[in-house]
């Protein structure tokens, strides 16, 4: 082992600036990478200078990923290579030196220059990013060339792999990156359940079919024209809802829809006597729309046409059920209910912690109420989703499983089941 020489005080301050050279590019590139999108542009519209260039950093986010690496491996292996030639300095020109400065440069760069910068800045992204972003500019406009370069050989690699790296090629849609974020956060306690059930409902009206939220053909009341005023208009006063379809001959033939006001105006011009009525005169003109129409295409039509009510068709031009704007709406902010509304919702809690249920309960709805997952891509109620699962119309009593839940069934009315039993299975993590 040699003597200390003096100078070599120069090449060791040169190796810890280049530590923290490597600090600053691990901090700069968590920082960078994991500041919100969202709030920078927040700042940026609230007039923030340095929320400005940390956008305009996380634009080109593979530029910026590339100048980054790049300056990192520039100065962690200058450093080494100058921590070697200390080391032989001072111990000689052995296989020693060369294992000390490995050693050496390990620890100070683990500790240092990643771990410590990378701590730091996975606390305060956001603060942290709009400190480097001035800095980082100019490292990103000096190593711009080369970078482009790089960018160019790995996306010809990747291109030969058949892989796609291009913006465009996301798996993930903004809506589902959404969803995602506000299902951590309810997780996390964050966010209560009507505050994420609000939110889910508003991003998935571009996604959800009528169909899945109507009324049953089974479940509307209708007016038949052929029977008397008298009847009908005794009918439409018992009802509970505003408006009423009219048909006449079968329930597929609707000939218009009748507005509670519209009838009290026509009988009190008729000095209350149902004869002098002519309800076809007075009905509107019905809305159809076909079954497959999103929830966010049906609310856009009312918007344009006024209507707060359409009928629902299959393709064959077959009453399916109907659809209101009022329905639409409870998707994102939850039930409404009126004075008119039923309280009974078909979910009736249990003492021994099962649920029973009527078999015309949507998935959608059972899901919001009870928090759960049941897929409804395949069926729209319960009954619906147990006859698909089971492959057959099941027997009362009968029990199926899956999902996480058994399902028995109650009640039966002829094909159609009307009640069922659901529990949760136990697993070992509740």
């Amino acid at each position: 082992m040699s003597e200390i020489d003096p100078s070599l005080a120069i090449p060791v301050g040169i190796i810890f600036l280049l530590l923290m050279l490597s600090a600053f590019f691990s901090g700069s590139e968590t920082a960078l990478t994991a500041t919100s999108e969202a709030r920078m542009h927040k700042l940026e519209s609230d007039g923030n200078a340095r929320a400005v260039r940390v956008n305009a950093l996380i634009r080109d986010r593979e530029r910026l990923l590339g100048s980054i690496l790049l300056g990192n491996n520039l100065v962690n292996i200058l450093a080494t290579s100058l921590a070697t030639s200390v080391f032989i300095s001072i111990f000689g020109a052995t296989g020693l030196a060369n294992a000390i400065a490995t050693m050496t440069m390990t620890v100070l760069v683990l500790i240092f220059s990643e771990v410590a910068p990378k701590t730091a800045a996975i606390a305060r992204p956001d603060g942290f990013a709009m400190v480097v972003a001035p800095i980082m500019r100019w490292v990103v406009f000096v190593f711009a060339p080369i970078t482009r370069v790089v960018q160019l050989i790995v996306r010809g690699v990747f291109h030969i792999f058949g892989l796609d790296v291009s913006k465009d090629s996301a798996v993930f849609s903004v809506a589902e990156e959404l969803r995602g974020a506000i299902d951590l956060h309810h997780s996390e306690g964050r966010v209560d359940k009507e505050a994420r059930d609000l939110i889910r409902g508003a991003l998935e009206l571009h996604e959800i079919r009528i169909e899945e939220i109507m009324v049953h053909r089974k479940s509307i009341e209708m007016l038949d024209l052929d029977k008397s005023n008298q009847e009908i208009i005794q009918q439409a006063m018992k009802s509970g809802h505003t408006r009423l379809p009219l048909f006449r001959d079968n329930p597929d033939n609707i000939v218009g829809v009748l507005h509670a006001k519209d009838l009290l105006r026509c009988l009190w011009e008729a000095d209350g006597k149902p004869d002098r009525v002519d309800l076809e005169s007075i009905a509107r003109t019905p809305y159809f729309a076909p079954e497959t129409t999103t929830l966010q295409e049906q609310l856009d039509v009312f918007r344009i046409k006024q209507e707060h009510f359409a009928l629902v068709v299959d393709e064959y031009g077959a009453i399916m059920g109907l659809v209101t704007m009022e329905d639409i709406l409870e998707e994102v902010v939850g039930e409404i209910e009126d004075e008119y509304d039923s309280p009974v919702q078909g979910v009736r809690p249990q003492a021994d912690g099962s649920l029973n249920v009527d078999g015309d309960v949507t998935i959608r709805d059972l899901n919001r109420a009870m928090d759960w997952n049941l897929p409804d891509d395949e069926a729209v109620t319960v009954a619906g989703l147990i006859i698909h699962e089971g492959q057959c119309i099941p027997d009362i009593g009968q029990t199926f499983s899956f999902h996480g839940f058994r399902f028995r069934i109650l009640r039966r009315r002829r094909n159609q089941i009307t009640a069922v039993k659901i529990t949760t299975i136990p697993t070992p993590a509740t």
